[in-house]
C-alpha cells in the first residue's frame, strides 16, 4: 500500500471513534436534560467539530517520538452536570455513553473483520483490525479514574459534594499529570501506556478467538 492508502486506512477508524465517543456523551446528556452540546453545535458526526489541537494532534506525534505509542482523545462536549434530571446518577450516564460507544464499535468493526476475511478484502481487513484496537484502546483509557477522563466522572458521582470538589479539582493538572505518565512510560518506571496495550491486545485476541 502507498502512503495515502495507509493514512485513510488509519484515519477513518481514529476519526469514527474519536467522533462517536464525544457524541455519545452530547446524546445521553441530551436525554438526561441537557442540551448544551446541541446548542453549541457539538451534537454532531462531523469530525472536524470534535477535534482537539492537543489531544488529537500534539500528544500523538509526542507519544509516537517519545515512546512508540500513539494515542489522544478529541474536544470534549459541553456538558452541565448541573442541567441534568438527576445531577449524580445522570452525571455517571453520561461519562460511560463515551466507553460505550467506543465498545460497541469494536463489535462493529469485528464484524467487518469478519465479512473481510470471509471475502479476501485486505484495506477493509487492516481497518477492521485498527478499529478494534483503537475503540478497545480508547475505552480502556477513558475509564481510567483521573479528571478529565470519564472514569473520574464515575467516581465523582459516588462521592460527597465535598469529596467530589476536590477531586475534580486535579483537572486543572491533567496535563501535567499526563507528562508525567508519559516520562514514567519513557523510563519503564511505571509504564501505563504498556499496561492499556496490553489490555487491548487481550480482549482484541479474545474477541477474534470467536471468529476463529
Amino acid at each position: 500500500m502507498n502512503e495515502i492508502q495507509t493514512i485513510i486506512i488509519y484515519a477513518i477508524p481514529v476519526l469514527f471513534a474519536i467522533t462517536l465517543h464525544e457524541f455519545a456523551h452530547g446524546f445521553v446528556a441530551l436525554l438526561c436534560g441537557d442540551g448544551s452540546a446541541k446548542m453549541m453545535g457539538r451534537l454532531t458526526l462531523n469530525p472536524l467539530k470534535h477535534i482537539d489541537p492537543v489531544g488529537t494532534i500534539a500528544v500523538p506525534i509526542i507519544l509516537y517520538f517519545s515512546i512508540g505509542f500513539v494515542f489522544g482523545w478529541a474536544r470534549p462536549v459541553p456538558v452541565n452536570f448541573n442541567a441534568l434530571n438527576r445531577p449524580k446518577i445522570d452525571m455517571a450516564l453520561v461519562a460511560l455513553a463515551g466507553p460505550f460507544a467506543n465498545l460497541l464499535m469494536s463489535f462493529g468493526w469485528l464484524i467487518a473483520f469478519y465479512i473481510a476475511e470471509k471475502y479476501s478484502i485486505k484495506p477493509l481487513l487492516m481497518m477492521a483490525i485498527i478499529g478494534i484496537q483503537i475503540n478497545l484502546l480508547l475505552m480502556l483509557f477513558n475509564l481510567i479514574p483521573l479528571p478529565p477522563l470519564d472514569g473520574s466522572k464515575v467516581v465523582s458521582s459516588f462521592l460527597t459534594e465535598n469529596l467530589s470538589y476536590y477531586y475534580n479539582k486535579l483537572e486543572q493538572y491533567s496535563l501535567y499529570i499526563i507528562g508525567g505518565l508519559i516520562i514514567l512510560s519513557y523510563t519503564n518506571t511505571i509504564n501505563v501506556f504498556r499496561f492499556l496495550t496490553e489490555a487491548t491486545r487481550f480482549i482484541y485476541n479474545y474477541m477474534i478467538s470467536f471468529l476463529v
